[in-house]
């Protein structure tokens, strides 16, 4: 098997996936994943796609990550590693699609509008 590539975005975070016959090994922007993600919550979310599928231990995955904060990328990984789960086997396809990790996220911040606060919030009005 030759490398796989996949690309997955969330928010404005972009991460580009490298799959390939190995041990397991998770390589994040050169890092190791437990370095670049320090939390739980975001190793789990990464490693989803493969606990998901059985295939943790399987394959060497390096990502090239940018933009956006650190929750945007893990997700971003997510969905890169899943579309790499279904073109390895269409049968996995059946077992992510419900989970929702095949789903791009389309939700993005709202810009802030002049005049005001924030996106939606107001200056506040006093009656002086």
């Amino acid at each position: 098997m030759e490398t796989l590539h996949k690309i997955g975005r969330r928010k404005t975070a972009v991460a580009r996936v490298y799959l390939s016959e190995g041990k397991g090994n998770i390589t994040v922007n050169k890092k190791e994943l437990n370095n670049y993600f320090p939390t739980g919550t975001l190793q789990y979310k990464v490693n989803q796609p493969l606990v998901l599928t059985n295939n943790e231990g399987n394959f060497d995955i390096n990502v090239n990550v940018y933009g956006g904060g650190i929750t945007g990328q893990a997700e971003a990984i997510r969905l890169a590693l899943s579309r790499a789960m279904c073109e390895l086997d269409e049968e996995n396809r059946g077992i992510l699609k419900p989970e929702g990790l095949l789903t791009r996220d389309p939700r993005m911040v709202e810009r802030k509008k002049f005049g005001q606060k924030k996106a939606r919030k107001k200056f506040q009005f006093s009656k002086r």
